[in-house]
């Protein structure tokens, strides 16, 4: 008989024209506060305003999520895992431009 498995898929369904609190993005990430503001101190996200009370788009919460993914399961740190969300964005870029460029 096969051994049980408890793992579970957990995802989340986003526009990415939402605006979230900080509160809301720390428990989407389940982090704390330090750990989003270090992702802002970074450049990894932005908010869209400096006023005290920081607001997020939907793409700073998929962000947040892939930096703290990298972290987690490659054993990096910040300033690592910023690096490779970078890459990632410009690979994205390129290829974007060679599709628009081959059609």
């Amino acid at each position: 008989m096969p051994a049980e498995r408890s793992d579970y898929l957990r995802g989340l369904v986003l526009d990415r024209e939402a605006r979230f609190t900080l509160r809301e993005i720390c428990r989407a990430v389940d982090a704390d506060r330090d750990f989003v503001q270090a992702l802002v101190a970074e450049g990894v996200i932005d908010p869209l305003d400096d006023s005290g009370d920081w607001h997020f788009h939907g793409e700073a919460l998929m962000r947040a999520c892939r930096a703290q993914r990298l972290m987690r399961d490659l054993d990096i740190n910040l300033q690592g895992a910023a690096l490779v969300l970078d890459l990632l964005d410009e690979l994205e870029r390129l290829r974007q431009d060679v599709s628009s460029m081959s059609r």
